[in-house]
Parts: structure tokens; sequence; C-alpha cells
């Protein structure tokens, strides 16, 4: 007898952390208290997203970190008014769309591209674009926060510098990314010692690693501003390093990039209001969804085998328009694995967070002046030629981030977003749909069974759903998969979130379930 996918027979459950003086909830324990500290200091909402986003990049670093890019919304309380900072990757201005031929095959990464000839948009130094992480939170700290960028970077320094003690999960991450990190110098030292994940023995202290040189390089960050990673000493290590890999990016590359700040226009969703990431997000297809559910779905007490089925159909058309539509055609046109986190504050500003590397490690080179970890920018680049996110040089691809503001009936404001490629956005609809037209806490929507439908014709669906529910999709659907919703392999979005009312004190906030590191921390 063969027994089909993964199977863990544990009910997990995490409880929603309820709170007054704020809550951050993030992918990891350690960046979650990192950003409390900042709010229980007096820090506001983006205060404590950038200090915490900074912290988990040394927690974390297969995610997201400073080789990496993201998008961070931003609900300011007193002007009743959201901004998006928008810090996406950019392609080098170098870059040769002829050197990445399709091989005839189907790339085996998170997107199902068709394939390169040696998964160059994929892995190595090919696949880098330029970070606009840094820039992107400097920006934000700038303009919207209350500390400085010294302080800010303070947590996260004294993480490298402590370095990573391997836990089962971390090994775990390492492991499942070992065979290619090997093919890299400095990630098969750091990452593999002795040519082999770490991994603990039974009873024994954890294996502990040190993160290359990423403790001096956020030391002279801390001291040389933010801009010295894209004009200054750190831009010359990281050129060096690009270089010497057989990259494309270069100093005007790092010196020409600039996050942009943009204003977020609300979007009615029956009775509530939501905010999404704009441009080259999946902001745009969120809204669309949202736009195709509030014409078919017809909520009752509870979602049923109808209301998937509505979640289903709309998922189905929005991303086939997303795919064949979206893209960065032109630079002068309208702006349009991976970590979340999700912040409110004593005010009830509130922050909704995304950043990563894409793949898992990025690309899965770390380099080895600096001891970053580097994005795979260019896998979010379509590798077929002549389409609108075609790969191109200094271009913008079309990304899978999707933080989101929603504001329900009774003025509930939830800040939520997740990591998890293309199954980010169904996840964030939902989980929108669960508050906004079911009235749900946190969390009793955390805890509610999903699907994902995510670019394809296939339709995913808890094995935790009721089975008359799950029986409606199977009958209106001609690809159904019913699978587990657990710890590995991750066949969902992974989401954190955080709400209140404005001017009610209380907070709520929950961190993704399935994963033994992800809280809320209160003030």
């Amino acid at each position: 007898m063969r027994i089909e996918g993964a199977i863990e027979t544990w009910q997990v459950r995490k409880p929603a952390v309820e709170g007054t003086g704020g809550l951050i909830a993030s992918q990891h324990y350690a960046a979650s208290e990192v950003g409390a500290r900042v709010l229980a200091e007096g820090g506001n909402a983006v205060d404590a997203a950038v200090a915490a986003g900074l912290a988990i990049g040394a927690v974390e670093p297969w995610m997201s970190g400073l080789g990496g890019a993201g998008f961070m919304l931003i609900y300011l309380a007193a002007e009743d008014r959201v901004h998006c900072v928008d810090m996406g990757l950019i392609s080098p201005r170098r870059l040769d769309p002829s050197d990445y031929p399709l091989s005839g095959q189907t790339a085996g990464d998170l997107f199902g591209w068709p394939g390169v000839v040696g998964n160059r948009n994929l892995l190595g130094y090919a696949s880098v674009a330029v970070p606009g992480y840094v820039d992107g939170i400097s920006q934000a700290l700038a303009r919207f926060g209350s500390r400085g960028w010294a302080e800010s970077l303070a947590p996260a320094i004294a993480l490298a510098e402590a370095g990573m003690d391997v836990d089962w999960y971390a090994t775990l991450k390492i492991a499942s990314a070992a065979g290619i990190l090997n093919r890299f110098e400095e990630s098969r030292r750091v990452y593999l010692p002795n040519g082999v994940p770490p991994i603990g023995e039974w009873g024994g202290p954890l294996p502990h690693i040190t993160l290359g040189n990423l403790a001096p390089t956020l030391r002279r960050l801390a001291e040389a501003g933010p801009r010295d990673f894209y004009e200054g000493e750190i831009a010359d290590a990281i050129v060096a390093d690009m270089k010497a890999g057989g990259g494309s990016l270069e100093h005007d590359d790092l010196a020409a990039y600039r996050a942009r700040i943009l204003p977020v226009a609300p979007t009615p969703y029956r009775s509530a209001t939501v905010y999404g990431a704009p441009g080259l997000s999946a902001g745009p297809t969120l809204l669309r969804a949202l736009a195709l559910m509030a014409e078919r779905l017809r909520p009752g007490r509870h979602p049923d085998g109808e209301a998937y089925a509505a979640y289903a159909e709309a998922l189905l058309q929005a991303y086939g328009e997303r795919l064949e539509t979206l893209g960065d055609a032109d630079e002068t046109s309208d702006p349009s694995c991976t970590t979340h986190m999700s912040v409110i504050d004593r005010e009830g500003n509130m922050v909704a967070l995304t950043q990563t590397l894409l793949s898992i490690f990025g690309s899965k080179v770390m380099l080895p002046r600096t001891g970053m970890m580097m994005n795979n920018g260019i896998m979010w680049f379509d590798p077929r030629p002549g389409r609108p996110n075609s790969i191109a040089p200094a271009k913008r691809p079309l990304s899978n981030m999707c933080p989101a503001i929603a504001v329900r009936e009774d003025g509930f404001r939830l800040a939520v977003g997740a990591s998890g490629g293309r199954r980010i956005m169904p996840a964030v609809l939902q989980l929108i749909s669960f508050v906004a037209d079911y009235g749900m806490d946190l969390e009793r929507a955390f805890h509610q069974p999903r699907i994902d439908v995510s670019g394809s014709d296939l339709v995913s669906v808890d094995r935790a759903m009721a089975p008359e529910a799950a029986a409606v999709i199977e009958r209106r659907f001609d690809k159904v998969r019913r699978v587990q919703h657990g710890v590995y392999p991750a066949l969902f979005a992974c989401p954190n979130a955080v709400g209140g009312i404005a001017g009610a004190g209380r907070q709520s906030g929950a961190a993704f379930v399935m994963s033994p590191w992800a809280k809320v921390a209160a003030v």
C-alpha cells in the first residue's frame, strides 16, 4: 500500500495574542521580540518593522536580507492614509536576454516558467538583480519612523555577531537546499560545515554557525549610512564579488537604485475597504480577485463549499489575467521563499512588510566579502521573449509579494501578508474574506482551512476541510488535489497578521500556525 503525500498526524494550534500597547507578528520569534522591544521603547510601527526586518535577516537568512527586496504598506492613523514603499528589484543594465536560452523543459522552482539552460535565471551570479531592500527600509525610516538608522541596525548586528544555533527546523531548511549551496564556495563553507548540513546529536548542544562577514557588513552599514550599500565600500565589495562570479551587476546599477514611495488608494470590497500594494506586486491581482468575489460570493454563517468554489473561480480568472498581461514593459509606465511581518503600535499605526530573497537562499550565492545571501530576482521574469514580463535589462519584474491592509465595516483594521511565492495572494485573499465576510477573529481565521489556486488550473484543498465542502470543489473543478497543510513540505502560504479597532485599545495578532518559529510578540 502506498500513502499519497506527506502525512502529519498531530493537531497544531497557535492561539492569537492580544494586547493594547502594540503587537508584531513575524516568522521568527527573535525578530518579533526585537520589534516588540522597539514598540515598548516608544518607537512606532515603522520603527519596529525596520528593526525586526533587519534582525530577521540574521536569524532566518534563507528567506530575506540585505541582498533582497520588499514591499511595505504603512497605515498612518493620524492621517487615515496608506503609503507603499516599493523596494522591488531591477535587472542589471548589462544583462543580455540571450544569455538565458530556453532548455525545452519546465523550471523546477516556485513559478513553473519554461526552463532556462543551466537554470541561469534561478541559480548563481547570473540570477542576481539589483537589491532594493536597504534603500527601501531606509527611506521608510527617514520619512515615517522616529528612530535613527544606526539604532535600528543594532539588534541585527548583535544577532549576526552571536551567530546561529541550528535547531531541527534550521537544519531542515539548510538540508532542503544543500545540493545547490554546495556549488558555491562561501555558501558551502558557512552552511555545510564538514560538507553536510549542521545537525545536533541526540541530547547534545545545538550546532552553531556564523554567517560569514554579515556582522562586519551590518556594522559598516550602521556607521556609513544606507547609501554606502549603493555607492560606498559595501557597493565596492558587492561588485567585486559579483564580477568574480561572472555576474553582470555593476557600480552604476547600484548607484542608480532608488526605492519608490507611492500613495495607495482605497478599494471597496462589499462593506469593507482594502488597500493592496500597487504596481508590479500581487496587489492589483488581489484587488481583481476581490472584485470577482464580490460578484460571486454569497457569505453565510461560515465558509462552505460554494464559498470555496467562489474563491477558486476568482483566483483562476485573476491569475490567468495576471500571467498574460502584467509586466514592466516600460520604465515610464505607472508604478504599479520570502518572509512577512505585520505590526500595530499603540496609536494604531500599522505596517505590513513583505521582504524576500525569492527562492529559499535566493540565488544560493553568499558573497564572501559581505556575508550577504543574494536574491535570484531574474527568476521573477518570464524567460520567454516578447511578453510583458520578459527578461530584459534595467527592468522591474512582476513580484508575488502581497502585503495588504483591510478595514471591516465595524472599524476593525487588518494588516496581513504571507510568504510562499504564488501561494501568497490566495492566502491573503481568503484571510481578508474570513475577517470581512464572516466576521472571524484572527485566531479562528488562521485555523480555518484554505484552498490554493496559484497560476495553474490545479485547486489544492486542505485535508482538514469539511468533507462536504471539499466534495463541492471536487465536483466543480477538473483538477483537485487534497493536500496536507503541514510543516514540510509547505503546500500553502505562511501568513502573519495583526489587527485592531482605532480607539478601542484591544489589539490582536496571529502568526503562521505550522511554523515552530513564527510568533506574535506583544508590548
